[in-house]
């Protein structure tokens, strides 16, 4: 089974544009990776940097981005951000996590995320497969992402912590799946706790 690089993992490849990587990041939430790439070069094509983005209506944005998940609300928080990196951050995409949260619409795991791919710093970015894998295995016990975020702060290793998202997530859509995950075919099936896991049927 060949496991797909995230959409953001491919943009923070091609450009270290910390304002694509955010953009994209923003896109990417509950949105195929496939539609998210189609989204973020229409919207780039039309808004290459911060400037331009703020001079599109939140409109425009909607029907370039359209049909990303949450289409309406993004190109409003969209516009908002990039009127706000625009008049208060001279331009630039900030690179702590206390300012990327400020921005409408970035919470801290597309905070985390756009640290780890644009700015190349150490964060832990923590989806629903981190979360969810990392509770599978025993190592944390936690019951949300944030929480997940905070004991892996404390219990792995700082040379993980950038490749935790980009691997997981890959892992988790393609074998240790929500539903019906592939244990059978898991090389790791033998050391798996699998807390509260439902194998599928073979």
């Amino acid at each position: 089974m060949k496991y797909r690089v995230p959409v953001v993992d491919l943009i923070g490849v091609q450009s270290r544009d910390s304002y694509r990587v955010l953009i994209a990041t923003i896109l990417s939430s509950r949105t195929k990776d496939e539609v998210t790439a189609v989204a973020s070069a229409r919207l780039f094509d039309s808004a290459p940097d911060i400037d331009s983005l703020a001079e599109l209506s939140a409109a425009q944005i909607r029907d370039l981005i359209y049909p990303v998940g949450f289409y309406k609300t993004k190109a409003i928080h969209l516009q908002k951000t990039a009127v706000l990196l625009r008049d208060s951050c001279q331009g630039v995409v900030p690179d702590t996590i206390e300012e990327l949260v400020k921005l409408p619409g970035v919470g801290r795991k597309t905070a985390n995320l756009v640290l780890s791919v644009a700015f190349d710093k150490p964060a832990i970015c923590v989806d629903t497969h981190v979360h969810r894998i990392m509770n599978i295995w025993g190592y944390v016990r936690t019951k949300t992402p944030l929480d997940t975020e905070m004991a892996l702060r404390i219990t792995l290793p700082r040379k993980y912590w950038k490749k935790v998202n980009r691997v997981l997530v890959a892992f988790g859509q393609g074998k240790c799946r929500p539903v019906a995950p592939h244990c059978d075919e898991c090389i790791l099936e033998p050391d798996c706790a699998k807390i509260n896991v439902v194998p599928r049927k073979i």
